[in-house]
């Protein structure tokens, strides 16, 4: 895209964004590399609880915060980008776009989806100043409700991003069913949980319907000093038997 053209469709997210209130600008190491990702997120969380007081799917606005899962989804795309060049990749709640901004600078043709409508902006936002280039699609949609309906047309898609997904045990059963419906079948589900017990419980659950895979620990560092001590874990997850996308896959532990 050309910069002046780069810039206006920037200026024109940004005024988008703008009854979010002012943002603040951050710039977010992508561990493992040295690559750094911008994002200009709203700064007033009581504005956006106010804004969606009345929407009982959004209790609080987790697309505005930044999250150690996302980061480190981004950096395990980075450290291993042949796993989603040339492939159809869909993301699970983009929230502010950090691990998208990953994924469409390596060349993935990407769809983003969340329920919140700020965040695809914020996504698209961060994504193009990131490397000039927007996701392919930015799709609002509640993957616990109609993601399967909204995309069975499009799918299946070769990768499925997710990060932070499972809060509760009720996310489990209609991840499952999202999975098996939309990953290709030598496709594959690249997750990333700061372990809590759904995110467990959900590895295991797919590892015993037939999905194995690789998992790979990540300490950070975290922008946000609260999170430190947190380790998050990546799963690249295949149905056995699948055609490799990579070359090397072992047993999830």
């Amino acid at each position: 895209m050309h910069p002046t053209a780069r810039e206006a469709r920037a200026s024109a997210l940004r005024q988008a964004l703008a009854h979010t209130g002012p943002p603040v600008i951050e710039t977010i190491p992508i561990p493992g590399t040295s690559t750094r990702v911008e994002v200009a997120r709203p700064a007033d969380t009581d504005r956006l609880l106010d804004q969606i007081a009345a929407d009982p799917e959004q209790n609080l606005p987790y697309w505005a915060e930044i999250w150690p899962s996302g980061i480190a989804l981004a950096a395990a795309i980075a450290r291993h980008p042949d796993r989603i060049q040339g492939r159809r990749v869909l993301e699970l709640g983009s929230g502010s776009g950090i691990t998208a901004a990953i994924a469409v600078a390596c060349s993935g043709a990407v769809t983003v989806t969340d329920y919140a409508p700020e965040a695809l902006l914020l996504t698209s936002l961060t994504c193009l100043q990131h490397c000039g280039r927007e996701p392919d699609r930015a799709l609002r949609l509640n993957w616990r409700d109609d993601l399967p309906n909204s995309l069975g047309a499009e799918g299946p898609f070769d990768v499925v991003l997710g990060a932070d997904l499972l809060y509760e045990r009720r996310d489990i059963e209609p991840l499952l069913a999202v999975v098996n419906r939309l990953v290709a079948p030598d496709g594959a589900l690249w997750l990333a949980e700061p372990g809590r017990t759904p995110a467990r419980d959900f590895v295991r659950a797919l590892s015993a319907s037939g999905w194995d895979g690789e998992s790979c620990s990540w300490d950070g560092p975290w922008p946000d000093a609260g999170d430190a001590g947190v380790t998050v874990r990546t799963h690249w997850l295949r149905r056995s038997g699948a055609h490799a996308l990579d070359s090397a896959a072992g047993p999830v532990s």
